[in-house]
């Protein structure tokens, strides 16, 4: 498929599903990763992962473009158009679209990061666990509201030490 036929796929479904037009540029990026597409706010163009289409096919990709159609028409409209928002969450629901889309098959899954830091209150021995660094004089306990000290946890290896 084209990015000529992926305009009118976009334009289509604009139509039908939201009843607007879409007027901005639409493209396929092979360099997409982990998301099915992505939606420019200052541009207002969209970019679909081709890899999704040749996984999943014209039903996923669809409802991919819905998703992405969501955050476009929410944002023109000045309404809620992120992911956490109740105007996206329902417009979504509406016309059908995907919330997530599904990992590429063959794609490596991302271990989490462990935890190599704590935070340790030195007024009543609060702690809190960190997976990067951060500075402790930004901070107060949030039980006491008393200074705190950050400690390498044992066993982890602080990044860039390998």
């Amino acid at each position: 498929m084209t990015n000529e036929e992926l305009q009118r796929w976009i334009e289509r479904v604009s139509r039908e599903s939201f009843g607007l037009p879409f007027r901005h540029k639409a493209s396929f990026n092979s360099r997409l990763s982990s998301t099915g597409g992505r939606y420019f706010m200052k541009t207002h163009n969209i970019e679909i992962n081709p890899h999704q289409l040749t996984a999943y096919g014209p039903e996923e990709t669809e409802k991919i473009i819905k998703h992405e159609l969501c955050h476009y028409h929410l944002h023109l409209a000045k309404r809620g158009y992120r992911h956490r928002d109740a105007d996206f969450k329902a417009l979504l629901a509406r016309v059908g679209g995907s919330r997530y889309c599904r990992n590429l098959p063959g794609a490596k899954a991302r271990k989490p990061m462990p935890y190599r830091y704590k935070l340790i209150c030195t007024q009543c021995s609060a702690e809190y666990l960190r997976k990067r660094k951060v500075n402790p004089q930004r901070y107060r306990c949030g039980k006491c509201a008393g200074p705190l000290k950050l400690t390498v946890i044992e066993g982890a290896e602080p990044k860039g030490k390998r």
